[in-house]
């Protein structure tokens, strides 16, 4: 977090640190949270000292489920998808499978790489769709 420089005693500092604090960047983020708002993480500091791998665990947990922003798709996007999930296919061809990687690399900000892996295709397929479906609830 980066430091305040100011009055710590201001409504600016309590509106900066309330901004800094509520931005969790992860699952283990938002667990440290609840932890220090009900005192488990002073408990558990004191039975194990500073190094109970509290913030390795969190560490891991950030990594697996971090919290992403998702980008918004553009027109081309959109339409492609739109494209794509009109097809109704269980088959991706290789094109295909590239341009929907590409996609779900920028819009989720991920560096997937092309893969004829199915489950890793399908993840990617799933994704995309969810957010084609959000767009289409929004219209």
């Amino acid at each position: 977090m980066k430091e305040f420089k100011g009055d710590k005693r201001t409504r600016e500092y309590k509106e900066w640190k309330a901004n800094h604090e509520a931005k969790s960047k992860g699952l283990g983020d938002s667990i440290e949270k609840i932890t220090k708002a009900t005192g488990i993480k002073k408990v558990v500091k004191s039975l194990f000292g500073d190094d109970c791998g509290c913030d390795k665990r969190k560490s891991i947990l950030n990594r697996i489920f971090n919290y992403t922003n998702i980008n918004c798709l553009e027109e081309s996007e959109f339409n492609y998808l739109k494209a794509f999930f009109e097809l109704n296919t269980k088959r991706v061809q290789v094109k295909q499978r590239r341009e929907l990687i590409k996609i779900y690399n920028r819009i989720f900000s991920k560096k997937q790489k092309d893969t004829s892996c199915g489950s890793c295709v399908r993840n990617v397929v799933n994704s995309l769709e969810r957010v084609y479906n959000e767009y289409l609830t929004k219209r």
